[in-house]
């Protein structure tokens, strides 16, 4: 049997720098995240895109949603 007490301690300053390098990179990222939020903002207020960038979406629109409901009708059965 071995003694449990003759093994060797771990190392305390080991621990100690692991600490201290996942703070500074933590405190780096949160930093990096307000600089990032700090450039987005200072764009201004999102602007909605030109008319002629819709023209295209509001063709497929409606025949998108006339396949889905066809779909969706022919999926429930009639009420008896």
């Amino acid at each position: 049997m071995t003694d449990p007490s003759a093994e060797s301690p771990p190392v305390a300053g080991r621990g100690r720098w692991v600490a201290i390098l996942t703070g500074a990179i933590s405190i780096l990222i949160g930093v990096l995240y307000l600089a990032l939020i700090v450039v987005l903002d200072s764009r201004g207020p999102l602007q909605p895109p030109p008319p002629e960038a819709l023209v295209d979406s509001a063709v497929i629109r409606p025949e998108a949603g006339a396949a889905s409901s066809a779909a969706s009708s022919a999926a429930v059965p009639p009420p008896a």
